[in-house]
């Protein structure tokens, strides 16, 4: 009596695909899917115009802060007739953009899901998660330690004027420390990138560690926008960590293709 042999024909259940969907189907859902992002950021934008001056009283407090440090009144100003209006407008759709970013993201992750396999959503899932906790992470770093220091800094040189800070132009100054940081904080996931395509292992990046520090300083140089030692080395610190970081992650990368490949080679036996 002979066991009856399974198909090795058929893929394992880890490699099995998505549904299959045709050309139109797929432009359907496209359609389908930016509808519901648009209707999401138009509904957050809304909610982000009523709540704006909320929030920008919460932006404010950094240079607030810093004003009162300096024995200085501490009201922000708008120098246009409709500086006030522009502010709340464009607040208000960036808050909406980040209220109906779950939502968005949902949305492009259905429709790339179903061309997935089964490892390549997990892995998807995975750098979403992990891009977003890194950029908000970069953006708590920005408001909570680098603002302090640097609107300290550069409120202390007045000489024979006082600061007269406009709504508009320091909400343009944190909207640029703060997303800059946030990027930079996503250098792990950058690194993961390079190391899945090999572009650059472990013992690449650690061996090259006093360029990598070079260059971090160079970028912090230029990007802090006060030339103190003291700021620019805050800034460096999570860089410099940010990078050990990639290199653990460069390192699990790399054995993780390792063991898939001694796995594959003991499946082609």
């Amino acid at each position: 009596m002979t066991t009856p042999q399974s198909d090795s024909s058929t893929p394992p259940p880890e490699q099995e695909a998505g549904g299959k969907m045709s050309f139109f189907d797929h432009l359907t859902d496209l359609r389908k899917r930016i509808i519901n992002s648009a209707i999401a950021i138009a509904l957050g934008a809304g909610i982000g115009v009523s709540i704006a001056d909320k929030v920008f009283g919460l932006i404010a407090r950094p240079m607030q802060a810093a004003l009162r440090k300096q024995h200085l009144d501490d009201r922000l100003v708008y120098t246009s007739p409709a500086g006030a209006i522009n502010l709340i407008i464009s607040l208000g759709i960036y808050i909406g953009v980040v209220l109906a970013a779950p939502v968005v993201l949902y949305q492009v992750w259905l429709f790339i899901a179903p061309g997935l396999y089964k490892n390549e959503r997990r892995a998807v899932t995975g750098f979403i998660f992990s891009s977003l906790f890194l950029f908000l992470a970069g953006i708590s770093f920005g408001y909570f330690v680098m603002l302090p220091y640097m609107l300290a800094f550069l409120t202390g040189f007045q000489g024979p004027f006082r600061p007269l800070i406009s709504i508009n132009e320091y909400f343009d100054f944190i909207l640029i420390v703060l997303l800059g940081l946030g990027i930079i904080f996503e250098l792990p996931v950058l690194i993961f990138f390079l190391a899945l395509f090999n572009i650059v292992t472990p013992k690449f990046l650690w061996k090259n560690l006093r360029y990598a520090i070079l260059i971090i300083a160079v970028v912090a140089a230029i990007v802090t926008p006060t030339p103190d030692a003291t700021t620019m080395l805050v800034f460096m610190a999570p860089m410099v960590l940010l990078y050990f970081i990639g290199i653990g992650v460069a390192a699990l990368v790399v054995r993780r293709k390792a063991k898939a490949a001694v796995i594959t080679g003991e499946g082609t036996r």
